[in-house]
């Protein structure tokens, strides 16, 4: 029963029990799915079962809802419709003029929202290589008022130090918030490193199978900014379908065993992908000379699923190996059961960071051998001059 969880259970148990309770009525194990968008009114006009409308809540986002805060050890969390739709609740929290410190590789999507939208808003930014504790304190000025890190981090797998940037954005009385989702919480949890917030893409390893779409929001304590997070999610309409609540936390009951296949699979590609003659490089934490090696061994429970690719050669050839895959699937996103491969700098635009030779790998759960060999005859189509 999910009222009998407590925060000393083991990670396995939390994500199968956390949020769910047998239905009391017919005795299922598995939650009902409730898609009404309405809910009835007492004959005194109260809500005395405590749903109104569905945008306000809805019984399989507030399942959702406490399995993520039991699994992030958090107080409160907060479901979107995406993931872009929780990272812009977290901005939004900002007014003009506030400045906002950032790890220099992020996702595309936030970039574009803070070169962007928020930037129109009056928002104030500086990209810094959050590695670098030094350049991390330079650039915070008066003003400052958000610290935001993805960490490993997205395309280029870099791995920063959760507790010593928490420390720097505290002594300047700045909220931090680490997004998670190549991690996830099966592998890192940030509130216990001293992050306030963290923020998923809830599309990807939690839902776990491609087929729902979400995001949320994870606060180290409950109170006023937890109440404008969900104050933006309940008036900006910004909530998640309780179809793709129901998938997610589905998908979560079985996050603890996918993630030990997808790092076990990730660390045998990763060291055959180092000795192959015609990668350049390999960017992956579970490589003992990766530079976020050491720090990641530190913080993370596994090196995670996710690694980068440099063939020799640039775009052309890159393109020239993703063609070729026959197991392999050539597509946008990452996290779940099939390997897939993009092309980053192709996505991204001008403004990438990620090299044109570059491929980024979301490793599934399918045979190892079966993808070794499927990346060895691609990787083979490369001219011979380059091997």
């Amino acid at each position: 029963m999910a009222d009998s969880i407590k925060k000393s259970h083991g990670f396995q148990t939390i994500a199968v029990h956390a949020g769910r309770n047998v239905d009391p009525s017919t005795g299922a194990v598995a939650m009902p799915i409730y898609p009404s968008t309405t809910f009835e009114r007492d004959t005194d006009g109260a809500f005395s079962r405590g749903y109104s409308y569905i945008r306000d809540a809805n019984p399989n986002r507030k399942a959702l809802e406490a399995c993520l805060s039991a699994l992030e050890v958090g107080e409160e969390a907060i479901a979107f419709s995406s993931g872009m739709g929780a990272t812009f609740s977290v901005f939004q929290i900002l007014s003009p003029g506030d400045h906002v410190v950032l790890h220099r590789d992020m996702y595309y999507g936030v970039r574009e929202l803070i070169n962007g939208i928020f930037t129109r808003y009056g928002i104030q930014h500086t990209v810094v290589d959050m590695r670098n504790l030094d350049e991390t304190r330079a650039a915070v000025r008066p003003g400052t008022k958000l610290f935001w890190l993805e960490t490993p981090t997205n395309p280029l797998i870099e791995v920063v130090a959760i507790e010593p940037i928490a420390a720097i954005a505290h002594e300047h009385g700045a909220l931090f918030a680490c997004e998670n989702t190549f991690a996830t919480p099966a592998l890192q949890r940030p509130l216990e490193l001293g992050a306030d917030l963290v923020v998923h893409s809830l599309t990807k390893y939690l839902s776990g199978h491609s087929d729902a779409m979400g995001g949320a929001v994870i606060l180290k304590r409950a109170g006023d900014l937890a109440h404008k997070i969900r104050d933006f999610q309940h008036n900006g309409g910004a909530v998640l379908s309780p179809f793709d609540c129901w998938l997610i936390l589905r998908g979560i009951e079985s996050l603890p065993a996918r993630m030990r296949i997808h790092c076990e699979n990730a660390q045998k590609i990763a060291e055959f992908l180092s000795a192959h003659a015609a990668v350049s490089k390999v960017r992956y934490p579970g490589l003992t000379n990766d530079p976020g090696h050491a720090i990641a061994k530190r913080q993370m429970r596994a090196f995670g699923g996710m690694l980068s690719f440099e063939i020799r050669g640039a775009r052309a050839e890159a393109f020239l190996v993703s063609s070729r895959f026959q197991l392999i699937i050539r597509a946008t996103s990452l996290g779940g059961t099939h390997t897939l491969v993009e092309h980053r700098a192709s996505i991204e635009g001008a403004h990438t960071r990620a090299p044109e030779s570059l491929l980024r790998m979301s490793v599934g759960l399918e045979d190892t051998a079966d993808l070794i060999d499927d990346l060895d005859q691609a990787l083979t189509a490369l001219p011979g001059s380059l091997l």
